[in-house]
């Protein structure tokens, strides 16, 4: 085994190296941050696509410094990038996996943690470590890793191996940041040993030191909480905007007041929830309980408040356009923003495909504008995507924002003269300054006054 008192050395001395699989937006950050150690990084991903970007320095343009890490280490070839998962597990000593947890028919979809668990258990060897961090379903770690390991290496967690679960905990756009400074690092193991080791080995690089947990599944629940507390909150602001549209006041101003109340917190309301974590994890532990014959009622009323946001919010602006005499078929609705929150280039589960949808079903025509993203196969092949705004906005009936992306805050009336008169806009992220918008028809979501 690894010996544990000198972790830290054998890592920057390049005596032991850590393999991540899966180098997205989490991977990326948690590569970054072991490569700023001065560890020997193999980096894993089944994209070629994303390799050639990271060789080209341009892989994670807006998670800050990933990039810049990346290039620098390749320079000095402490990083080795590979699509050969079997080699990187036989040449490592610590294998980490950070691929994507998703849904499939609202039910957990965990065919990248196997795959990615199968192929390591091919090269893995007496001594490893083998370190989970995506959501998953309680139990996942030490009832579906460990089998799937062992089977596969004939040898034995805890006594030939070690392993751990150690839920990534990063906001995109501040990843490394989060990592290292802002939260303790909550980890797990299958044994005391497996335990000793994490809390050693995420010691090195998180600032705010380590939560260590009972077990594995009590700290694959943790993470799930976290991302269902968020949900549930935002469902309730969702529904209080709603009751502060119907009654005539301001939900932001009544916000606001409220959250000057120490023990009150309301989040933000929107056209939807997107990403794969806070539309993901409330499904996760929903399915869970359901397999104990459990209901988790609020979650589930949640799941369906925050489900039902982008139809509320697009027939909102058809009401816009009828008030001005103009019915939604064949109108050009231009909608701003395709990443699922701001200052982001994540597009799945983005709200945004719904909002489309709901228009396409409307028989209009719809463009699309993200100043972060080039490209989507997920859209209509009839819905334009582009960068330019003013093409998408050119000649277009209603305006509806999606996404609140910084860019957007700054617009003004003047950003729209090719649009048609009235220039109508349906603000769905409550991010443009109303005195910037002199006598426009502007809705807002939670401020119809």
């Amino acid at each position: 085994m690894i010996y544990l008192n000198n972790i830290k050395n054998l890592i920057k001395n390049h005596k032991k190296t850590i393999a991540i699989y899966g180098l997205g937006n989490v991977g990326g950050a948690i590569a970054a941050c072991w490569l700023k150690t001065g560890a020997k990084v193999i980096g894993v991903d089944i994209s070629k696509k994303l390799l050639l970007d990271i060789k080209a320095g341009n892989s994670h343009s807006k998670e800050p410094f990933v990039s810049s890490i990346f290039s620098k280490a390749l320079k000095e070839k402490n990083l080795i990038l590979t699509d050969n998962g079997i080699l990187a597990s036989k040449n490592s000593d610590i294998k980490i996996i950070v691929v994507p947890v998703g849904l499939k028919k609202y039910k957990s979809d965990l065919k990248y943690v196997i795959s990615a668990t199968q192929t390591i258990a091919k090269g893995l060897k007496k001594g490893d470590v083998v370190l989970l961090s995506p959501s998953v379903p309680p139990g996942t770690t030490e009832k579906i890793v460990l089998p799937i390991l062992e089977k596969e290496s004939k040898l034995k967690g805890e006594r030939d191996f070690f392993l751990i679960y150690n839920p990534e905990r990063i906001f995109e756009g501040r990843a490394i940041q989060d990592i290292e400074e802002n939260y303790p690092a909550i980890v797990a193991g299958l044994g005391k040993k497996s335990l000793e080791f994490g809390n050693k080995f995420l010691k090195i690089i998180s600032k705010k030191g380590v939560l260590l947990m009972p077990n594995l599944a009590t700290a694959e629940a943790e993470k799930l909480f976290e991302g269902v507390f968020r949900d549930v909150n935002i469902a309730l602001a969702n529904q209080l905007a709603d009751y502060c549209e119907k009654i005539g006041i301001n939900f932001w101003e009544a916000r606001k007041a409220a959250n000057s109340q120490p023990f009150c917190h309301l989040h933000y309301p929107g056209t939807g929830v997107g990403g794969l974590c806070i539309p993901v994890y409330p499904r996760i532990v929903m399915e869970s309980a359901k397999n104990i014959g459990q209901s988790m009622k609020i979650l589930e009323f949640s799941r369906t408040i925050n489900d039902e946001m982008p139809k509320k919010c697009v027939n909102e602006s058809v009401r816009l356009l009828k008030t001005n005499k103009k019915t939604p078929k064949n109108k050009k609705i231009a909608v701003l923003g395709l990443g699922f929150r701001g200052e982001v280039t994540d597009k799945r589960l983005s709200p945004t495909y719904s909002v489309v949808d709901e228009f396409l079903k409307l028989g209009c025509q719809v463009t699309v504008h993200d100043p972060y993203i080039l490209e989507d196969n997920e859209l209509p092949e009839n819905v334009l995507l582009s960068k330019d705004m003013s093409l998408v906005i050119k000649n277009a009936d209603l305006i509806f924002v999606s996404t609140d992306h910084k860019k957007y805050s700054k617009l003004s009336k003047t950003s729209f003269k090719n649009t048609k008169k009235p220039l109508l806009i349906y603000d769905g992220r409550n991010i443009l300054q109303n005195n910037l918008f002199d006598k426009v028809n502007l809705l807002s979501i939670g401020n119809y006054t």
